[in-house]
């Protein structure tokens, strides 16, 4: 489905659920703009924060031949899932969907958290080559973060160890803040760490500062590209925020396998 010769390709977009009041930017407005973007800009792999049910069949259809996992209770109409869209020849081995609290397999959330936030994590496999993919939002509280953290990588442990991984997602801080320290502790590299970047910019397309949409990876992945996507069409904005997107190679380094 890709043309280039990049290994892997990720992008994250927060897509600004579509039930928000937005008046011109609400998703009607949006959804052919954000079209525009995911034709523009292909991806082995799109990681999605609140879509609701009828955003998500937009992207289904919008997207033919990836497949998607990550949609949870569909029942409820205003429901924001995290998703994660992959196109062949990629596979998935293995999936799961957490809450972000001490209770991940039930609706909950950690004290302090305004939200019941979620986290979506997939094995996948290409020929040879396989790679974890995190897509995950946290809340706004910097403690709460740095707790959401250490679940995300208590999550990862059931998952085969060894593997590449990236975690991508909109985390509600800036580098530095305490839950991006805890993951550069532990081996993360963010694709943007060393550069003032704007993911957040509120449909106006200004600095805000607010660099809050991380692509993290880990494992012997080696970035060649990344960028903050910041395209308007008649200055309008897919999103209030700006998709991020990167892609690796394997380094050299023994016993990895992406």
């Amino acid at each position: 489905m890709r043309q280039d010769k990049t290994r892997v390709i990720v992008m994250t977009m927060n897509l600004r659920f579509g039930l928000a009041r937005d008046g011109e930017n609400g998703w009607q407005h949006r959804k052919p703009l954000v079209a525009e973007l995911l034709k523009k800009y292909p991806s082995d792999f799109f990681c999605f924060q609140e879509a609701n049910h009828f955003q998500a069949d937009f992207l289904i259809r919008t997207l033919p031949g990836y497949q998607v996992l990550g949609q949870h209770n569909k029942t409820i109409d205003w429901w924001q899932s995290n998703l994660i869209f992959f196109c062949p020849p990629w596979q998935c081995l293995e999936q799961k969907h957490y809450f972000l609290s001490d209770t991940p397999d039930v609706t909950s959330k950690l004290p302090g958290s305004k939200w019941p936030r979620q986290c979506v994590i997939g094995l996948f496999q290409k020929e040879k080559e396989k790679i974890i993919v995190v897509n995950t939002h946290f809340d706004f509280d910097l403690f709460v973060q740095e707790k959401t953290a250490e679940l995300v990588m208590g999550f990862l442990s059931e998952f085969p160890a060894g593997l590449p991984r990236v975690i991508l997602g909109d985390f509600n801080g800036n580098p530095g803040s305490p839950a991006h320290i805890f993951f550069k502790a532990r081996g993360f590299d963010g694709v943007f760490d060393n550069e003032a970047v704007t993911t957040f910019h509120g449909f106006e397309g200004r600095d805000t500062g607010k660099h809050i949409d991380w692509i993290l990876c880990q494992g012997g992945l080696t970035p060649i590209f990344q960028q903050v996507i910041t395209d308007s069409f008649s200055n309008r904005f897919p999103s209030d925020h700006y998709p991020v997107r990167a892609g690796f190679v394997r380094s050299d380094t023994p016993g990895h396998n992406v």
